[in-house]
């Protein structure tokens, strides 16, 4: 059992005023900080916790720590100093931390050693213990540990002193959505200092310092590693598994040796059942018993298979299980970075079961230990993001150094969490320095915990990436409102990182009085409906396009980001929560791998196309359809010389509208067309569309933003490698196979660019020549001249392709 309170600082903490306040705000105070054991893994029965009032001062760089010499402010710890509930609400760069402390005479340090630990200090910390420097850590999110035995007064007050930098994002430091000045948008408040549970505890000379815990479901073992420390050399271990009060199995080895634990008929952990064993671990000097710690584990395993369409997917168990997720960030309008209490803490999970949610994506930051002890015991898988480091630009190399090692030291401290099933070192190219370090870092985090598919990099087709390294066991992709719909490779299954984000404003209960999201609506059903359907697209993706997970935008709304399901106070639903329970259920039942492509048949054979228009007249307003019956109509359009006879070219403001909708956009298709432009520079321009009533469906165009040409469904492009001479002619096709799930472009007969793209909407616009449309507008009309424009109601073959190229 914990000890009574230590002695603290003067208790003149009071907190600020918060902006909002969350239902758990008026429980915090001086004597009741997060009071609960910070490391369920590893249980020991005596120990204190630090948390509580402190003293506080801004520092100077290079200050001497304030030894023996009272601080003027006070803090509650472990709350960071920007948030209300520190009662500091400010960000200094460099800061002192001091209280003094009694150590229990029944702990007999001397026999024993005093263990000081920090859940997590941001950024770089140095702890001083009577005026002896004692530990030094670098990192926003790993734990550390000090033996102060040595800095100890023997007996009565004893100073502790901890001097942190945080220098936010004026460095590369990962901070993940932390910013000096949030931004109203994506970036939020910071979060200095310690903010997670400091503590300290007897431990024997001779102990245990971690386990290294690993389920095998297919031999029914836990493969275990006791890791010990001090004096440690050479003892055995008694590792006891049981299951309540019954004694599963019981092993004995040696010490930082890997041990196999029978777990026979093993209970299997899922989040339907989400069984866990407890282990109780003795370190034993020649049968002499030195230190006992207890823990917990539950059985499962993550993994891939294919479903019967053939297509990889990410398994639990060995069975194909469906990942619905929301994006969690974990703010607090009270506590910023640290949830106002545990039971708070637990509220956000809970509440993912509530609304159907099998799983959580920590999104670019990590949480105190009682989280993932939460996540374990309530059945939710977890996918764990690295913080990033800032946006803008590419980090140096001592930055990006220092990135993966701060990754890997959380891979370590984490990797026991029978919750946690997967690692995300980047996110959308934030701080991203090179595409093949970024496969390398994947590579390496496998090495690391072999266990778990590594996802390289969240929305790799999204805003900073530089690109898919090809690495890892998931391909990611982003897509608002979506959802994403990358297919699954040969070696990696395929997840929708990021989806929907819709909002809704709830007066009283935003941050800064009006908030945004992806897509604003009006009202509570409004937004449930949109949501619902959003789920439906989610289920169909899953079917056709062989999703193994789709991760919603998000749990509750945070600072200027009013998506969530609840409002960031936590005291609104903004949802129908029984029908968006309902809707995440028939997800998860019906994303079973048991989907597929649809066969499009095999469409009209030969290469006239079932439409085609070879610009021949010379005169007048109408392009003859060669083949099929739909006449064009031009407009601001003027005839010139082609490849072969006549063409027609337009000024940027013309057009050919066939009047009809010539392709399913649902299925297979091809276009193909010679072009020639006029100018080749920032501006889109279109050769060939199908209109949908908002944007074309499919767009054979002049990228101008890329300067390369393309075929491109909206936020997606199959790009030429190389920009476009003006004046040339050039023979673009573009392909469309909607049973590979890819959208091809051919140059001059030759593929040169192909992306995954498995479904596409049903569409029954007109298919135009000479511009686009987006948004419902008219768009990207073309400066240059077209000919001979052929429309097939299939996929064409490479060899095709070329017969269609030459001249």
């Amino acid at each position: 059992m914990a000890t009574s309170a230590a002695t603290a600082a003067v208790p003149e903490w009071k907190p600020a005023k918060p902006r909002m306040v969350t239902p758990w705000t008026h429980e915090v105070g001086p004597n009741n900080a997060l009071p609960e054991y910070p490391r369920p893994q590893l249980v020991r029965k005596d120990w204190q916790n630090l948390n509580g009032v402190w003293e506080f001062a801004g520092a100077a760089p290079g200050e001497a720590p304030p030894v023996g010499k009272p601080l003027a402010e006070r803090i509650l710890v472990p709350y960071p100093t920007e948030s209300a509930l520190s009662g500091v609400q400010r960000h200094e760069d460099h800061m002192w931390y001091r209280r003094t402390f009694t150590v229990p005479r029944n702990w007999k340090i001397g026999e024993n050693r005093l263990k000081l630990h920090f859940g997590a200090v941001d950024y770089k910390a140095t702890v001083w213990v009577n005026g002896q420097r004692v530990a030094a850590h670098q990192g926003g999110y790993g734990a550390f540990s000090a033996d102060v035995t040595a800095a100890l007064r023997p007996s009565g007050e004893q100073e502790v002193i901890v001097g942190v930098e945080d220098r936010t994002d004026a460095t590369w430091q990962p901070v993940g959505k932390q910013r000096r000045v949030p931004d109203r948008g994506i970036f939020y408040e910071g979060a200095s200092g310690i903010w997670q549970t400091v503590w300290m505890e007897p431990v024997a000379p001779a102990r245990t310092e971690t386990l290294d815990m690993v389920a095998d479901v297919d031999t029914g073992t836990l493969r275990l590693t006791v890791n010990s420390g001090g004096t440690a050399a050479g003892h055995t271990v008694e590792a006891v598994v049981r299951d309540g009060g019954r004694v599963v199995s019981r092993t004995e080895g040696r010490a930082d040796q890997p041990l196999t634990l029978p777990v026979p008929g093993a209970k299997l952990w899922t989040p339907d059942t989400p069984f866990l064993y407890d282990l109780d671990v003795v370190l034993k000097d020649r049968d002499r018993p030195v230190d006992r710690v207890s823990s917990y584990f539950g059985m499962r395993e993550i993994g891939t298979a294919k479903g019967k369409d053939g297509r990889l997917r990410l398994t639990l168990n060995g069975k194909i299980l469906f990942q619905m997720s929301t994006l969690d960030q974990g703010y607090w309008p009270d506590g910023i970075y640290t949830a106002p209490t545990d039971k708070a803490l637990r509220f956000d999970l809970e509440q993912h079961k509530v609304l159907g949610f099998n799983t959580v994506r920590k999104h670019i930051k990590t949480e105190p230990d009682r989280w993932y002890y939460h996540a374990d015991k309530l059945g939710l898988l977890v996918w764990q993001d690295m913080p990033s480091m800032r946006t803008g630009g590419r980090p140096p190399v001592d930055a990006q150094q220092q990135f993966e090692r701060e990754l890997h030291e959380i891979v370590a401290q984490k990797k026991n969490w029978t919750s946690v099933v997967g690692w995300v070192p980047f996110n959308e190219g934030w701080g991203e320095w090179n595409r093949e370090a970024t496969g390398r870092i994947a590579e390496a985090v496998r090495a690391q915990d072999p266990t778990r598919p590594v996802n390289a990099h969240s929305g790799v087709n999204c805003c900073d990436s530089l690109g898919d390294s090809g690495k890892g066991q998931v391909l990611d992709w982003h897509a608002y409102p979506g959802p994403a719909k990358p297919l699954p490779d040969a070696t990696r299954a395929a997840i929708d990182g990021e989806h929907g984000g819709y909002g809704l404003e709830v007066d009283g209960h935003m941050w800064f009085g009006e908030g945004h999201a992806y897509e604003m609506v009006q009202d509570k059903e409004t937004l449930t409906r949109r949501y619902v359907q959003n789920q439906q697209d989610v289920l169909a993706a899953a079917r056709s396009c062989a999703i193994s997970g789709a991760i919603y935008t998000q749990i509750t709304d945070v600072e200027h980001e009013v998506n969530g399901f609840f409002t960031y106070d936590r005291q609104v639903k903004k949802m129908d929560f029984p029908r968006v329970r309902a809707v995440n259920e028939a997800v998860i039942r019906g994303a079973d791998g048991s989907g597929g492509q649809p066969d499009p048949g095999p469409g009209t054979p030969g290469l006239q196309g079932v439409h085609a228009y070879r610009f021949d007249e010379g005169s007048g307003s109408t392009a003859a359809d060669s083949v099929g019956k739909a006449n064009a109509t031009l407009t601001n359009a003027r005839w010139t010389t082609g490849v072969a006879g006549g063409a027609v070219s337009f000024a940027g403001d013309g057009q050919a509208d066939t009047g009809v909708s010539q392709v399913d956009t649902s299925g297979s298709y091809s276009v193909s067309a010679w072009a020639k432009l006029d100018e080749a520079g920032g501006a889109f321009q279109t050769v060939v569309s199908q209109d949908t009533g908002r944007d074309s469906a499919f767009f054979l165009q002049y990228s101008g933003q890329d300067q390369r040409w393309a075929m491109s469904f909206v936020g997606l492009r199959a790009l030429s490698p190389t920009k476009p001479e003006v004046g040339k002619w050039y023979h673009l096709t573009g392909v469309r196979d909607a049973k590979a799930g890819t959208l091809s472009l051919y140059v001059d007969g030759a593929k040169v660019a192909s992306q995954s793209a498995c479904s596409a909407v049903k569409t029954t616009g007109n298919t135009v020549i000479g511009r686009g449309q987006y948004g419902g507008g008219q768009v990207d009309f073309l400066r240059g001249a077209v000919d001979d424009v052929r429309v097939f109601d299939r996929a064409l073959t490479d060899g095709e392709v070329a017969i269609l190229a030459q001249r």
